[in-house]
């Protein structure tokens, strides 16, 4: 490299005897780009290898899920198996990533341009109520949920908060009686976001106090009842639970948007509250708002919300804004602003919550809740709701701790104790980037094939047809007996001479003058051989021990009956 500069030095001196205008410094110069010339092309066919190579290795590992129904769906959804053993997948948050790929084809359509003598004043629109609300992000608010169907927002004070989270704190402060003698109890139907217990208690205030389930509130007297719907964790629709007189209600409907659930009506409630992180995916513009029947209420919230931060950043809310006009824009059908954005998104959830699904059923090992499908006045069409969230449940009986089971796989959840639930229940963000997404549903389908469900042989088996077929008469097998005169009472002959025969073919066993004794599967025989080989009168249970790495159900099929002569 230095060679060829020195040439091109050369080369110009030679010049410089013919043409004088040219100095040293201009040499200098033509040398350095000529040599970051070079440099740059070389780079850019070591990336092209490079890319070349991942390529290569990505599609080397690619994995497929197969089951007895279509796989039509996932045929532009195949798994990366990049890192898969040492990477940790992160999905306890729901940080909703998910949404870049839509924003970034979309290009300078939501690009703003902020001047720096802009957004000085903390004030936006003193006619208001809420003061610093700024009137574009109040009217592109008013028009989404009017082009969606999903809530009444005009005529309404519209509520401006850095977040829902905000808004959430700012509905207690204006719904919590000021001179009352004890907090006001706040209550939600278990599973409630892991987040309302902290956010309610993080002050310990004086005016209100976390109450737990909505399901087991006995306590006479006012209370606050926290409606999510649909419901994170588990995507249920919801309605209020505890239904007294004295109560008060929030409804966070930061999920009624149509790329999770139907719309069927629009929602008309007293305080209801909407974030840009759920909505657009926008989580980083930290901007949400409530919709306020009672001006009251409103003037308590923003009079909160001035205390906690004086005011909602202008440049956030003027950013918002630009997004939900290109969304609105996009959802119109006369519209030239490109692909629907609820549509696109929509088309995500359904392929990812496939494939989820596709996993469990596959695993035996697993579930999700089952929804109905409802029809969707924004989309035109039925559909079954597909929440943001997967509320997983481990089914082992082992396992008790799910968030601890999945950890120990690399993959971090975030617990059901957390939610006022079981821990054999886990929450799974369903907004993840593809890369971490799709390295989940594969590092998924690695436990449930470790799990021992040998659904392998199913192909075997299908080709098969009806060799194994059997015909059982209604009258048969009414006796408990099967040979009398086997000490093993209960052995059908004929099991005990295809045994025989079978390890005699595979010479993997000697049978012959051997007891055969059958059971209910290995682990009932594992239990009887435990009874049989165990001294009944010893002063203490027999140790049982096994050479370490053990089958996992051995510790706790020896010790669940707390036996006296065995441990």
């Amino acid at each position: 490299m230095l060679c060829f500069g020195t040439l091109v030095l050369k080369f110009f001196r030679e010049m410089g005897k013919i043409f004088h205008l040219v100095s040293l410094k201009h040499l200098l110069l033509v040398s350095i780009a000529l040599n970051v010339s070079l440099i740059l092309r070389v780079i850019n066919i070591s990336e092209k290898k490079i890319l070349h190579s991942s390529s290569a290795h990505v599609s080397k590992n690619n994995i497929h899920l197969s089951s007895s129904s279509s796989l039509t769906s996932f045929a532009n959804a195949r798994i990366e198996a990049q890192d898969g053993e040492e990477r940790v997948i992160n999905l306890d948050h729901g940080d909703p990533t998910m949404y870049e790929k839509y924003w970034q084809q979309e290009g300078d359509k939501t690009t703003i341009v902020i001047p720096g003598w802009q957004s000085l004043s903390y004030f936006s629109d003193v006619s208001n109520i809420c003061w610093f609300l700024e009137p574009e992000f109040a009217k592109e608010v008013v028009r989404l949920h009017k082009v969606v169907g999903n809530a009444i927002a005009e005529n309404r004070h519209i509520v401006v908060g850095t977040g829902s989270t905000q808004l959430f704190q700012a509905a207690l402060y204006a719904l919590s009686p000021q001179d009352a003698l004890e907090p006001i109890s706040v209550v939600s139907a278990a599973p409630y976001y892991s987040s309302y217990p902290s956010i309610t208690d993080c002050l310990k205030s004086g005016l209100y106090k976390w109450a737990g389930d909505a399901h087991s509130f006995k306590k006479e007297g006012p209370y606050i009842e926290l409606v999510t719907s649909p419901n994170n964790p588990d995507g249920f629709v919801r309605q209020s639970v505890v239904n007294r007189s004295e109560g008060i209600l929030v409804h966070d409907l930061a999920y009624y948007w149509p790329q999770y659930t139907s719309i069927s009506f629009p929602a008309d409630h007293d305080l209801m509250l909407f974030t840009v992180s759920k909505s657009t995916g926008h989580a980083g513009m930290r901007i949400g708002w409530a919709i306020v029947k009672d001006t009251e209420v409103a003037k308590k919230m923003t009079k909160y919300i001035e205390l906690n931060t004086i005011g909602v950043s202008k440049d956030s809310q003027l950013r918002a804004a630009k997004v939900l006009k290109v969304v609105s824009n996009s959802c119109e059908s006369s519209s030239s602003e490109g692909e629907n954005f609820f549509e696109f998104s929509h088309n995500q959830l359904a392929t990812r919550w496939e494939l989820l699904r596709l996993a469990v059923q596959k695993s035996g090992q697993f579930s999700v809740p089952e929804f109905a499908p409802q029809f969707c006045t924004f989309l035109g069409r039925d559909f079954k709701p597909q929440p943001a969230f997967a509320w997983l449940k481990c089914e082992q009986e082992e396992v008790n701790d799910c968030e601890s089971f999945l950890r120990s796989k690399k993959m971090l959840t975030r617990s059901g104790k957390h939610f006022g639930f079981s821990p054999k229940y886990v929450r799974i963000s369903m907004l993840d980037r593809d890369q971490n997404y799709n390295l989940f549903v594969e590092r998924l389908s690695n436990i449930i094939s470790s799990c021992g469900d040998p659904t392998m042989y199913e192909k075997y088996w299908q080709q098969m047809d009806d060799k194994t077929t059997i015909l059982i008469p209604g009258w048969q097998f009414l006796s408990y007996y099967s040979d009398a005169s086997n000490i093993c009472w209960f052995l059908e002959p004929k099991f005990a001479k295809e045994v025989f025969r079978l390890q005699r073919v595979v010479r993997n066993a000697i049978t012959e003058n051997r007891h055969i004794v059958v059971r209910t599967g290995s682990s009932q025989l594992f239990q009887a051989a435990l009874y049989a080989l165990s001294s009944h009168d010893a002063s203490k249970p027999i140790s049982v021990v096994f050479e370490a790495p053990y089958h996992s159900a051995y510790p706790s099929t020896t010790n669940f009956l707390k036996s006296g002569l065995y441990k």
